[in-house]
């Protein structure tokens, strides 16, 4: 692409590369490539389900563990709750429909009701214009990691507050809580303000201490946009347009955090704190059966360290790929040479680890857990979006109509070699695993690209375990009326 010299600088100023545009153009043309899956991943076939017999056992072994390790809890929490009213905007010019009349008619069920009738009118117009706008709350430019959705005797919280008090239990190492929210530029005041606000009172109320960090999308991340014809679209004053490229750009936030054992879980699951047992429990879990499979690699790679290493061990070694790490190799790997096998092992083995949570499929969207082919040849564990899956293909399809799980954004994630050293994320990353959306802007269409996802292609090439966890761990704010739920309502 011929870009001019005042699109040069723009282009450097972003703190991209030229090289990094064209690519990003050359995915407009070609698109991206389906992802070839190869079979849903169930109970007993790619999908751990723990006995309840052993979950004391297993949560001691976490907590046991806990203290020699540095933790942290990452929580994306970026982007204005703008959808999550899109009916009350619909309301506010007229267009009325159920779930209005049910907002109406349980008001004084939403935890923000109380500050709500101290800024807002008598006529349900004035009460929208109250909730969304900024001559009140402005609950419609917030993001929700600042709105109030759960009511407690002392009174309502906020998501961010659950997370701190979610943070205090399986994100705790000698009393030291670690938790990072990734924010918008425009909203990171408010963040700061709120923990300042009310950091001491948990801490004394909990007896730990907080470490609150936050971090924004960085700008070198933005992708460029183009025309429906591929061609580099321009603002008004001619300049490029480059957006924001989906939560796949947090995988560089993530990059720059420091820490032996990460949580990841989005802003808006929480759940009071009547119903919050099971998350701790099975956070243990994941954490658990995390440190205790990065224990085996780092005894295989130790081993793998010895000048003669015997068939034998090649055999275990190669079961533990398969059966534990779910990762087959490709095509004629029995006909490699010794050396080409312990390359491959060496390989499959220094990698970041995750365990992810899975719940049962109740019919949300998100990426479901797949056995899927890999560039290389070998097959592996993938959390693969719909739209990665060539759903046109009836094969495919079927293959993506068998999944009896799905992922709600429930990772525990292991970032250090077996050296303490930090592995550089974005090198794990599969570049051929982006979208392209349709959007616009001035009354003009475009084309838009977001970068592989956080959870599914910037982790492709992480070993992964897939762990199913109690459906009640899963409680997202979609809408407005989900905090109606009796999951969001005090008990």
């Amino acid at each position: 692409m011929q870009f001019t010299e005042i699109d040069q600088h723009q282009i450097l100023a972003q703190g991209a590369t030229l090289e990094q545009v064209d690519e990003q153009i050359q995915h407009f043309v070609d698109n991206f490539p389906y992802l070839p899956v190869i079979k849903a991943a169930t109970v007993g076939d790619g999908l751990i389900r723990v006995n309840e017999q052993e979950l004391t056992t297993i949560t001691a072994s976490f907590d046991r563990k806990a203290p020699a390790l540095s933790l942290l809890k990452f929580v994306p929490a970026s982007g204005a709750a703008t959808r999550m009213f899109k009916s009350l905007f619909a309301a506010l010019e007229g267009k009325t429909d159920k779930s209005v009349e049910e907002f109406f008619t349980r008001l004084s069920d939403f935890a923000f009701y109380d500050a709500l009738k101290g800024v807002s009118g008598e006529t349900n117009h004035h009460v929208l214009s109250a909730l969304l706008t900024e001559e009140g709350l402005d609950y419609g430019n917030l993001p929700k990691g600042l709105l109030l959705f759960h009511r407690y005797p002392e009174g309502p919280r906020t998501p961010v507050e659950e997370h701190l008090i979610e943070g205090a239990v399986y994100a705790n190492s000698n009393g030291r809580v670690r938790i990072h929210f990734t924010v918008s530029p425009e909203h990171r005041s408010r963040f700061e303000a709120l923990i300042e606000s009310v950091q001491p009172d948990y801490e004394a109320k909990l007896g730990v201490t907080f470490e609150i960090t936050f971090s924004e999308q960085k700008k070198s991340t933005d992708t460029i946009s183009v025309n429906p014809d591929n061609t580099p679209f321009r603002n008004a004053d001619g300049s490029l347009l480059f957006r924001p490229a989906g939560h796949g750009a947090l995988i560089e936030n993530l990059n720059d955090i420091d820490a032996d054992v990460v949580f990841i879980k989005n802003i808006d699951n929480v759940v009071p704190d009547a119903l919050k047992e099971q998350t701790f429990i099975y956070k243990k879990v994941l954490g658990a059966i995390l440190l205790d499979i990065q224990q085996q690699i780092f005894r295989f790679q130790e081993m793998l360290g010895d000048d003669l290493i015997s068939e034998g061990y090649l055999a275990e070694l190669d079961e533990f790929l398969r059966a534990t790490l779910c990762v087959l190799p490709p095509d004629g790997f029995d006909n490699w040479s010794q050396d080409e096998k312990i390359d491959y092992f060496r390989r499959k083995l220094d990698r970041p680890l995750r365990a992810c949570g899975m719940v049962k499929n109740v019919g949300e969207p998100g990426g479901g857990p797949f056995w899927a082919k890999n560039a290389d040849g070998s097959v592996s564990l993938q959390i693969v979006e719909s739209a990665q899956i060539d759903l046109g293909n009836a094969e495919q399809k079927q293959i993506f109509d068998q999944a009896t799980h799905f992922n709600p954004v429930d990772l525990v994630c292991a970032l250090k070699n077996r050296e303490g050293e930090k592995y550089n994320l974005p090198a794990y990353r599969d570049p051929q695993t982006g979208f392209i959306t349709s959007k616009s802007k001035d009354g003009k269409e475009l084309k838009a690209q977001e970068l592989p996802g956080l959870w599914n292609g910037a982790m492709a090439d992480w070993n992964t375990v897939f762990v199913e966890v109690p459906l009640i761990t899963f409680n997202p704010v979609k809408t407005v009326n989900d905090l109606l739920r009796k999951e969001h309502q005090p008990a």
